[in-house]
C-alpha cells in the first residue's frame, strides 16, 4: 500500500510529519511523491492565521480529486485544522474520510489502514498526551539538518493567537532524551540541529526540577564541534543571561536570535497580552548585543492589529528603525471568532494594514541591504544546501535561518551537499549574499 504525506505549516508541523510518516513506513506502508499513485493521501495541516487555513482547505479540495482521477481510496486530514474547528469542518469537507487533532497522531497508523474506531473525526485532548521519547524510526526531509522538537504546547495567552488551543499547555521533553535524540541525528549525518517548540526559550519551566534552555543547549553542544546548533520562536520574556551566555561560549550554537516582538507600541502590546515595554526590548537586544557583538536578530511583528493606531505604527516603525534587526517577518494581523482579539474595539480595515505591512516591509529592505553590506569581503562558513534555478551552488551562513531568511550564492564547482565550506563575500543584495569558495 502506498501512501502520500503533504506537511503545512511550520516547523513544529514537519516534525510531526516526519514522525507520522516514520510510523506509517514502519507498519509497511510506501511513501510515494506521486499523490495519484497513492492508496492513502494525508494532509498535515495548519491554521495558526487565515491564509493558513486558506491554503490547508485548498491543499485538501485538491488532493481530493484523486479519488476520482487516482486509486485514492482514503484522505486523511491531521494536525491544527481539525483540532481548531473541530466537528464543525466534517460537513464543510465531506470529502474527507477521517480527521485527527493535534492529539491523534498516534493514531495514524489505524488511520490510514481503517481499523481506527472513529466516525470521522478523532479529537482527543491534546493535554492527555504526553511528550514522546526519541521516535524508532523519523522520515526527515533533509538529511543534513534536523528540526529537534524539545517540547509541545504554550501556556501563554497571547490574545491573537489560537496555538494554546489548539495544542495545550506546555509539556517540555526531559533533557536526556533530547539529547539522546541528537547525538541520533548528528550519529546519521546532520550538520544542524535546529530546537524548535510553540515557546522555546520557555522551555524546562515545567519539569520537576526545572530544567533551564541555556543547561539544555550546553549539553547538546558538548555531543560534536562539527555541527550547528540553532534556536527558533523564542519569547521576549523567557530569554535570561543563561541563554545569552551559553550562546555566548559555544562556538557550535549559532549566535542567532529569533525573538518575536509583535509590536512596540505599549499600548498595543498591552492589547496583545504580551507583558513587557518597548523599553524592556531595547535593554535585550542592547544586552545581547553587548554580550554578542555579531549576534544576528530576527524578529517578527504584527501591524492592523485592533485599535492600532498611526502613532503607534510609527513606533513600531522608529523601533525597527532603531533596532536595525537583520531579518524582519511582518505579518498582518488574521482575525477570528475565537481569539480573544476579536472582541476588541476598532478592528483596522484590510487596506490601512496592507498599508502599513507595506511600509515596514519596504524599510526592512533598506536596513537589510545595509546590515548585508557589512559582510562584504569576509568569510564565512557556509553549509551548501544545493543548486538554484541556475545551477549556482547556495546555502546559509549561521546568520541565515532555513525558509525564513536570504540565501549565500556559492561560485564554485562539485561541492558537496551537507558540507561547510569557506566563502568570502564578494557581492550583497537586499536580503541574499554572494561570494566564493577560500
Amino acid at each position: 500500500m502506498k501512501l502520500h504525506l503533504v506537511s503545512l505549516g511550520c516547523a513544529k508541523n514537519l516534525v510531526d510529519s516526519e514522525v507520522m510518516l516514520g510510523r506509517l513506513i514502519k507498519s509497511g506502508w510506501t511513501h510515494t511523491p506521486h499523490p495519484e499513485k497513492a492508496d492513502t493521501i494525508i494532509v498535515n495541516t495548519c491554521s495558526f492565521i487565515e491564509s493558513a487555513v486558506n491554503e490547508s482547505i485548498d491543499t485538501i479540495l485538491e488532493l481530493a480529486r484523486y479519488k476520482q482521477t487516482g486509486v485514492c481510496r482514503r484522505l486523511i486530514v491531521a494536525g491544527c485544522l481539525p483540532e481548531r474547528f473541530r466537528e464543525e469542518i466534517v460537513e464543510s469537507l465531506p470529502e474527507v474520510d477521517l480527521f485527527l487533532g493535534t492529539g491523534a497522531f498516534g493514531e495514524i497508523v489505524k488511520a490510514a489502514d481503517g481499523s481506527l474506531d472513529a466516525h470521522r473525526c478523532c479529537l482527543p485532548d491534546p493535554n492527555s498526551i504526553t511528550v514522546r521519547r526519541q521516535e524508532p524510526l523519523r522520515i526527515r526531509s533533509s538529511p543534513y539538518m534536523a528540526y529537534l522538537k524539545i517540547a509541545e504546547g504554550c501556556n501563554r495567552h497571547c490574545t491573537y493567537c489560537i496555538l494554546p488551543k489548539i495544542r495545550g499547555k506546555q509539556r517540555s521533553r526531559y533533557s536526556e532524551d533530547i539529547v539522546a535524540e541528537a547525538q541520533s541525528l548528528i550519529s546519521s549525518g546532520v550538520k544542524e540541529l535546529i530546537l524548535v517548540a510553540q515557546d522555546t526559550t520557555h522551555y524546562g519551566s515545567d519539569l520537576h526540577p526545572p530544567v533551564s534552555l541555556g543547561r539544555l543547549l550546553g549539553e547538546i553542544s558538548e555531543l560534536s564541534d562539527e555541527i550547528w546548533i540553532r534556536v527558533l520562536y523564542g519569547h521576549p520574556e523567557s530569554i535570561d543571561e543563561n541563554i545569552i551566555k551559553t550562546i555566548a561560549e559555544h562556538r557550535n550554537i549559532c549566535s542567532y536570535f529569533d525573538i518575536p516582538i509583535q509590536h512596540a507600541s505599549n499600548r498595543i502590546l498591552k492589547k496583545m497580552g504580551r507583558n513587557y515595554s518597548s523599553d524592556d526590548l531595547r535593554r535585550l537586544f542592547d544586552n545581547i548585543r553587548g554580550s554578542i557583538p555579531d549576534a544576528a536578530l530576527r524578529t517578527t511583528a504584527i501591524v492592523g492589529f485592533p485599535g492600532e493606531t498611526d502613532a503607534d505604527f510609527k513606533k513600531l516603525l522608529r523601533f525597527t528603525q532603531d533596532i536595525c534587526f537583520d531579518h524582519l517577518g511582518v505579518f498582518t494581523y488574521s482575525d477570528a471568532e475565537d481569539l480573544l482579539s476579536h472582541r476588541l474595539r476598532h478592528h483596522i480595515p484590510e487596506h490601512v494594514a496592507m498599508g502599513r505591512y507595506n511600509r515596514l516591509m519596504s524599510a526592512q529592505e533598506a536596513i537589510s541591504s545595509k546590515n548585508n553590506r557589512k559582510h562584504l569581503h569576509k568569510v564565512y562558513d557556509v553549509l551548501v544546501e544545493g543548486t538554484d534555478e541556475n545551477n549556482r551552488y547556495v546555502g546559509r551562513t549561521f546568520f541565515q535561518a532555513p525558509e525564513v531568511d536570504g540565501m549565500t550564492q556559492i561560485l564554485s564547482q562539485q561541492l558537496p551537499i551537507g558540507s561547510f565550506v569557506r566563502v568570502k563575500i564578494e557581492d550583497t543584495f537586499e536580503y541574499d549574499l554572494a561570494g566564493k569558495v577560500v
